[in-house]
Parts: C-alpha cells; sequence; structure tokens
C-alpha cells in the first residue's frame, strides 16, 4: 500500500441500490499537501491508504466522507466500467425509444430465431 503520487488515475464507482447500475467516476491526481490528494475534478483524498473491501482491497477516502474510497486504476476497473457504460447506453435506449409495430415484430422474429438455437 503506497500514497498517491500527482498523475496517478484513480476511480470511485457510485450506485443507488443493489438494482442501480455502477457509474464509474475517472480522475487524476494533480496536486499533493501534507495530507491530501487533489483530484483534477476537484476531489480531496486522504493521501493514505485504507483498506477497502467492496471493490478493490486499497481505497483512499475522501476528506470528509471517510465511507467513499477512490482506487487506482485497473485494466479491470477500465473493463468493468466500459460493460457497465454499455448497459447504461442500451437501458436508456430502450428508455426513450418508442417503437413502432412494425420494429416490435422485427424485434419479436429476431428474437424468437434465437430462441430456436437455445
Amino acid at each position: 500500500m503506497r500514497q498517491l503520487e500527482v498523475g496517478d488515475k484513480v476511480y470511485n464507482v457510485k450506485q443507488n441500490g443493489f438494482g442501480d447500475f455502477a457509474r464509474y467516476s475517472f480522475s487524476e491526481v494533480i496536486k499533493l499537501t501534507k495530507t491530501l490528494a487533489i483530484l483534477k475534478n476537484g476531489v480531496r483524498l486522504y493521501n493514505q491508504p485504507r483498506p477497502s473491501y467492496l471493490i478493490e482491497e486499497v481505497g483512499y477516502c475522501v476528506s470528509r466522507k471517510k465511507g467513499v474510497h477512490w482506487h487506482l486504476v485497473s485494466l479491470q476497473a477500465i473493463r468493468n466500467a466500459q460493460i457497465e457504460n454499455e448497459k447504461i447506453a442500451a437501458h436508456d435506449w430502450f428508455e426513450t425509444k418508442e417503437f413502432t409495430l412494425q420494429e416490435k415484430q422485427r424485434i419479436y422474429k429476431a428474437f424468437s430465431r434465437l430462441e430456436d438455437f437455445s
């Protein structure tokens, strides 16, 4: 476990309840003080690594919100964020799209063909 340095890339994951999507935020350390690491997006982290068992093993607490942790970026975190963003985009598209009867029929036919293969 190491302290953050200028240039380190970090991320945070927020979720509103278990049914909500995981929403990833990424930022970069741009400045260090004696005890804090300031991120490009203005978030101030205590520059002291702490155990954080929910997402990663190590996290950095947000100043004045010790229950919120940011973590060093990894390839797995980037991939997880891409997967979640695809889910969110698909969900939002279906929420705003109003299908015509012809579109519904085409979707039904496409899915019924897929069910034949399973």
